[in-house]
């Protein structure tokens, strides 16, 4: 019984990610018509050690998701580096573009905070250290800047 409600709750909060993006484009046009904030995470899923950290409890945590729902537009760009999780050439080429863009140093984990120009508000680079209920209320306070 545990084992069917642990897979339940992990299919819902893989379905609740889907509102994330892969494009900045689409991400903007998300936040210009919601009047949301842009959340784009910088990753190395199978590599970076801080990054698969942050991912399993931080970005996969409740408290973050009820508040992502409702005031981000999540844009991941993922640098994986093992082959088979290698990344289509499309999603490659814009993750690269995103990379120049706003991480030109390659820094990993990188998070970002956009307002619905594209432009920085807050950065967060390397692991954040905070708990899921401090991050939101960091990007809470951030919220309407």
């Amino acid at each position: 019984m545990k084992t069917i409600l642990t897979g339940i709750l992990s299919l819902f909060l893989v379905f609740s990610v889907s509102a994330q993006t892969q494009h900045l484009d689409s991400a903007l046009a998300q936040a210009r018509t919601t009047h949301r904030q842009v959340l784009l995470r910088f990753s190395g899923s199978d590599w970076c050690i801080p990054c698969i950290r942050m991912e399993k409890e931080l970005f996969s945590n409740a408290d973050f998701h009820h508040y992502a729902d409702s005031n981000l537009v999540l844009l991941a760009a993922d640098f994986p580096r093992l082959k088979k999780h290698r990344l289509s050439p499309e999603l490659q080429a814009e993750n690269d573009r995103l990379a120049e863009r706003y991480n030109p140093q390659g820094s990993f984990p990188l998070i970002l905070l956009l307002d619905e120009k594209g432009s920085v508000l807050r950065r967060w680079e390397g692991s954040v250290e905070a708990k899921p209920a401090a991050f939101v209320d960091q990007l809470s306070k951030l919220k309407g800047s």
